[in-house]
């Protein structure tokens, strides 16, 4: 069972960039589509956006234009680049995917802050 962990985040001021890493135990050539989420205090894990094998990527309105997913097979990570970050970006972030007729779990998630 493939295992993933997220890192990358931390306190940035607003308009800044960071970008998180999903680190996959194995291989990531069979998930599909993989998935970064977050949650922020006192609300729902909402989904940010979505990668399938084949490169294509959809985005939650909410961060179209200044998020970026993308996904590396050979070195078994996906990336979720943040630009123009805003204070409401401010959540811990998921990855998460498919795994044939599984998903791979939720792991511990990485804090986003985006304050002055």
């Amino acid at each position: 069972q493939v295992q993933l962990v997220e890192s990358g985040g931390g306190l940035v001021q607003p308009g800044g960039s960071l970008r998180l890493s999903c680190a996959a135990s194995g291989s990531i050539f069979r998930l599909n589509p993989m998935y970064w989420y977050r949650q922020a205090p006192g609300k729902e894990r909402e989904l940010v956006a979505i990668i399938t094998s084949g490169g294509n990527t959809n985005y939650a309105d909410s961060v179209k234009g200044r998020f970026t997913i993308s996904r590396d097979n050979a070195k078994n990570t996906m990336y979720l680049q943040m630009n123009s970050l805003k204070p409401e970006d401010t959540a811990v972030y998921y990855c998460n995917a498919r795994n044939g007729a599984t998903m791979t779990g939720w792991g511990q998630g990485t804090q986003v802050t985006v304050s002055s």
